[in-house]
């Protein structure tokens, strides 16, 4: 099983825990990180949860979200992910980090996270991986803007922030 990096609130490391044991009983803190890809028209790649994921099954979302491995470099960690989910691989650039939480009434499940975004460039056909995304699709920021305000479309939390908060799209 896959094993993610626990942190304190600082960010300094405390060791590793199992991928899902660190997201049981609330959750523990550990190191994650969240790709935004765009194509030339400016429109972000979204991809939406495979029903078979553990926790926020069957939601839209960002392009991509994954954990490095011990000892993995984030930026690294985010193109292997990249590539895994979407069959392709593109510079990242990160651009700030952020804290949250939220709780997975569905699964029982929390994210405790410092997410690292990391924002790439790709004009080319994405091949996804059918056990990762359910469905995928190019999205302009009015109509993600227009979809998160309204609620009619189910996005992840941390997507939310990210829409909510911060001047990515």
């Amino acid at each position: 099983m896959e094993q993610l990096i626990l942190i304190d609130e600082y960010g300094n490391q405390l060791g590793v825990a199992d991928k899902l044991e660190a997201h049981k009983n609330g959750g523990m803190l550990h190191l994650a990180f969240s790709i935004l890809v765009y194509n030339s028209r400016n429109e972000l790649l979204l991809q939406k949860r495979a029903e078979q994921k553990y926790h926020f099954s069957g939601l839209w979302s960002n392009t991509c979200c994954g954990h490095p491995r011990p000892g993995e470099d984030i930026v690294q960690a985010a193109r292997r992910r990249l590539n895994e989910e979407f069959g392709f691989s593109v510079p990242l650039q990160e651009r700030f980090k952020f804290q949250y939480e939220a709780h997975d009434q569905c699964s029982g499940f929390t994210e405790r996270e410092l997410v690292h975004i990391l924002v790439g460039h790709y004009d080319g056909t994405p091949y996804p991986d059918k056990d990762e995304i359910g469905d995928w699709r190019w999205c302009s920021r009015d109509n993600i803007i227009q979809d998160v305000a309204s609620a009619d479309i189910e996005y992840t939390p941390w997507f939310r922030l990210i829409v909510q908060k911060f001047d990515l799209l």
